[in-house]
């Protein structure tokens, strides 16, 4: 199993199941998370804040964050090199 990654106020996420980080303010990335919501397939771990971040899971999953794209970003890479 891969490490865990805090994704903000305390939800983690495997760093081996992450596909992709992006910003929720493109059409297609909010045609996404509509998608998922429909699915019933996406996790809200905003805790009530603006979503700032969409992470993309390789089971299909879509996982929103409060914490900035480049933030989470950097976290998932100081986790690689450990």
């Amino acid at each position: 199993m891969g490490q865990l990654m805090n994704i903000g106020f305390g939800n983690m996420v495997n760093t081996d199941k992450i596909t992709a980080i992006i910003s929720p303010e493109s059409a297609p990335a909010k045609r996404q998370i509509q998608l998922a919501k429909e699915e019933r397939i996406l996790i809200d771990a905003t805790q009530g804040r603006k979503t700032k971040s969409v992470i993309f899971l390789t089971n299909g999953r879509i996982v929103l964050s409060a914490l900035q794209p480049d933030t989470l970003a950097g976290r998932f890479n100081q986790r690689e090199e450990e």
